[in-house]
């Protein structure tokens, strides 16, 4: 399905094994986009099941997630069951997250690791690099700030400039 739909793929269409999902910024796109993938599953030989499609929806539920205009979210009605794996790691995760970050000197000649988020009200960034081995990456530097009420009217280009500067 992927190598039949490869030229649609993260534009129109979304595909994983025989789940498809079509996805439109607008109805008329929409209707363009239904039409182009009916196109090429008929060129192909292949059948839908009416009892397994929906169409023109807002929010709908794909491979366990919801899927909607806001993105791709955890199924509230979904059980997970937590087991003692999860809790290990868990108290892991805590544990490491309670200890004061260690900053170390800059090493010269080494590359360095810059990891950047920039949000809508904050951004955030670490300076690193690789230890001798090349597994263990080591920080030299974070920041984080909150934008002003001025920088949060920046696009997102611009507040990601902000953030670099």
């Amino acid at each position: 399905m992927v190598a039949l739909f490869h030229d649609m793929m993260h534009k129109e269409v979304e595909v994983y094994v025989d789940d498809m999902i079509a996805k439109s910024k607008t109805d008329g796109e929409h209707i363009q986009d239904l039409r182009k993938l009916f196109e090429r599953l008929r060129k192909y030989g292949f059948r839908l099941n009416p009892a397994k499609c929906t169409f023109s929806v807002k929010s709908g539920k794909l491979l366990g997630f919801i899927v909607n205009e806001k993105g791709i979210e955890v199924d509230p009605n979904k059980k997970t069951e937590w087991i003692e794996d999860y809790q290990k790691a868990f108290k892991e995760i805590k544990r490491y997250l309670k200890e004061p970050p260690i900053l170390v000197p800059p090493v010269f000649g080494r590359p360095l690791i810059m990891y950047l988020i920039v949000l809508e009200e904050s951004m955030g960034y670490v300076l690193g690099q690789h230890d001798e081995s090349k597994r263990k990456e080591w920080a030299i530097y974070y920041l984080s700030k909150k934008f002003t009420n001025y920088e949060m009217r920046y696009s997102q280009l611009e507040r990601t400039y902000c953030a670099l500067t």
